[in-house]
């Protein structure tokens, strides 16, 4: 008897399901891939006679059409954060003594027993978050800066290890956060594939993961073989520790990273930590480390995070990677405030899974100790296996006719005279007109972190420069769609090739409008963006709310200034020196006349005395009304400092609904 279509598509896509979650989730494969391919293909021939019976979360609509103007911009539920890092065993203990002596109320020398960890390898991708709504999934956004990511939902849906359907009883909203990574046998093959059509391999697989997320075309994502890996959950009720979070997390069909393990002390995270240091090579993704977590989850709520990083994690960075190799050339790189900094041109070297052909030289100084010359075979290594740095010469290698180098008198852009301030290793070009400071510092200002202007690369903002229509900050405001448009872009690949693009009408006009759009932004990124030395996006954003303008944080006395909280004597003489250059205050003075806004809106600035100035909050748990986020901002816009945990300066705590210990 003939299976009814519906029922027939029914059963496949359970196949289809349980056959991914075999392969991807478990590693364990029941089919051949043409036996699997067998059963989509009968799938999608149903669906395409009935196409009545297609659903969204059906395995055959993974692959979509191009993605048309590129990816809007989501907020997180709750910021994701980056952790903090440990490089030796000695960190790993710091840690285990900070989280022990914070569940032991902070105070003194007082200490609780072991504390049990989870150890999980660090996976080298690209950091996701992702919504399914009654078991499908319904979006995904990467981490961006934290609080808010790009939506590539539509890419994520195209790989095979992301279900679009959870199986078992998941929440009606459910939040998951992971790793979207390259395994390395893709990243092999990619390689060899873009090799052989004569483009620039990728220099890693966390480079060509990160690429082929953000790519419009979802068929290329598909093919290029994505894995994931997931370890937690937002708000997921009835669990009380990590080990279960994973668990539960299994039990929906999401893939979780199989070599985690619940340890019962530091030690044993010490151990683990040693074992993968040596092992790591047999995996199939690239891992640089391992992410330590408290896996009693009443334990986290008591300890808390800072602005940045959980008080309650830390990824532990395997030792680096060394390699030699010769070394080119000291060449010197000029940075948005004048530093001019020394870095390594070296012949091309693998180290830790990426392609080296720079690394960094840390100052004159630091290169007269190790006695680093020209034409020397040197150490290489990736410190915390990300930033390449030169560890010094090979000894015995030195070639005949090598000198001694020495730092540039001269700015290398600009020939102005560098200058080194009294106690300081760095030298500086003073020059407020150098090219060279000017194309970092409108780097920095157009930044997502600061002015938020997309569109505005490293090479069009050069090109900017070079055609001299844009000579400072201000400049920006003046471009029209005309000018931009007939600009012509270069590009210089890995593999030496020159890229020429005319950038063209449709780019400029986006550009164009995404600096108007600028113009009205927040007062702390404006603050952020003119670069002002040690001032951060915390800073800036400290400075905005006790100031209303930006002409009063500039007129500002350095006592009035560290009268601010979380304003210190050096960010106060930074701001304060940064005020008293003419070209500066010349600088806000055409940034007013261009429109941008330079002053907090009345409505965020309540008039006389902030009602809660000097008083502590915690927020806690789920809020009705509003995010613990929209929560935070508007305590501190009354005055109030929120922190992430009890003490004895605490005033008050908000609590929502599941608000953990901090409500006790």
């Amino acid at each position: 008897m003939d299976v009814p279509p519906a029922l027939r598509a029914e059963e496949l896509r359970r196949l289809i399901r349980h056959h991914e979650e075999r392969y991807y989730q478990l590693q364990a494969p029941e089919v051949a891939d043409v036996e699997f391919d067998a059963l989509m293909a009968e799938l999608r021939a149903i669906e395409t006679r009935h196409p009545e019976l297609l659903t969204s979360d059906s395995p055959t609509q993974r692959v979509g059409g191009r993605v048309a103007d590129g990816f809007a911009t989501v907020s997180h539920a709750e910021p994701m954060l980056s952790l903090d890092n440990a490089y030796s065993e000695q960190d790993l203990r710091a840690f285990d003594e900070r989280v022990r002596r914070g569940l032991a109320g902070g105070d003194g020398a007082a200490v609780v027993g072991d504390v049990a960890y989870v150890a999980e390898l660090k996976i080298d991708g690209l950091s996701m978050a992702l919504t399914y709504e009654d078991g499908r999934l319904v979006r995904a956004a990467t981490r961006g800066d934290g609080a808010r990511g790009e939506d590539v939902t539509v890419n994520v849906r195209t790989i095979r290890a992301v279900p679009l359907r959870l199986t078992g009883d998941p929440p009606g909203l459910l939040e998951v956060r992971g790793e979207v990574y390259l395994p390395r046998r893709s990243f092999e093959r990619l390689n060899a594939e873009r090799e052989a059509a004569g483009e620039p391999p990728f220099a890693n697989p966390r480079n060509a993961a990160a690429g082929t997320i953000r790519t419009l075309d979802p068929s290329l994502v598909s093919r290029r073989g994505l894995g994931a890996f997931f370890y937690q959950c937002i708000g997921l009720p009835g669990v009380s520790s990590h080990a279960a979070v994973l668990a539960q997390l299994r039990s929906w069909g999401l893939p979780v990273e199989s070599h985690a393990r619940l340890l019962p002390a530091i030690d044993d995270v010490v151990a683990f930590c040693d074992e993968w240091a040596e092992a790591r090579h047999r995996l199939d993704f690239e891992t640089d480390g391992v992410v330590v977590k408290v896996d009693d989850l009443s334990q986290r709520e008591r300890l808390g995070h800072t602005s940045k990083f959980p008080r309650w994690a830390v990824a532990f960075k395997f030792p680096a990677e060394q390699r030699t190799t010769r070394l080119r050339q000291i060449a010197v790189n000029v940075g948005r405030t004048g530093a001019v900094t020394p870095f390594a041109v070296l012949e091309p070297v693998t180290v830790a899974g990426s392609t080296i052909s720079m690394a960094t030289l840390h100052n004159a100084d630091d290169i007269a100790r190790k006695d680093i010359r020209e034409g020397d075979w040197v150490f290489v290594e990736k410190a915390g296996d990300v930033i390449p740095r030169v560890v010094g010469p090979v000894p015995g290698r030195r070639p005949d006719g090598t000198s001694p180098w020495r730092m540039p008198t001269d700015c290398p852009r600009c020939q102005a005279p560098l200058h080194r301030a009294e106690g300081e290793a760095v030298w500086r070009c003073e020059n407020m007109s150098c090219p060279a400071r000017l194309q970092r510092g409108l780097e920095h200002f157009v930044s997502r972190a600061a002015m938020n202007i997309d569109g505005l690369g490293e090479s069009l903002i050069a090109a900017l420069i070079a055609a001299g229509l844009v000579t400072d900050f201000a400049g920006l405001y003046d471009l029209d769609v005309p000018a931009l448009a007939d600009l012509t872009s270069t590009t210089v690949r890995e593999d030496g090739r020159v890229i020429q693009r005319r950038v063209g009408e449709k780019t400029a006009a986006k550009v164009v409008a995404q600096i108007a759009r600028s113009r009205e932004n927040e007062l702390w990124r404006v603050v952020f963006g003119l670069g002002i030395r040690h001032v951060g996006e915390r800073g800036a954003q400290v400075l905005a709310r006790a100031f209303p303008s930006l002409d009063a944080i500039l007129d500002a006395t350095v006592e009035q200034l560290q009268s601010t909280p979380e304003v210190g004597p050096v960010l106060a003489a930074s701001i304060r020196s940064w005020a008293d250059e003419p070209h500066n205050r010349a600088l806000v003075g055409r940034l007013r006349h261009a429109g941008v806004r330079l002053d907090a809106p009345a409505t965020s600035r309540p008039a006389g005395p902030l009602p809660l100035a000097g008083r502590a909050y915690v927020v806690t748990g789920t809020l009705a009304a509003m995010s613990r986020e929209e929560a935070t901002a508007a305590l501190e816009a009354l005055g109030a400092r929120v922190t992430s945990s009890v003490s004895r300066k605490t005033t008050g705590v908000v609590v929502g609904m599941d608000p953990g210990s901090k409500a006790e």
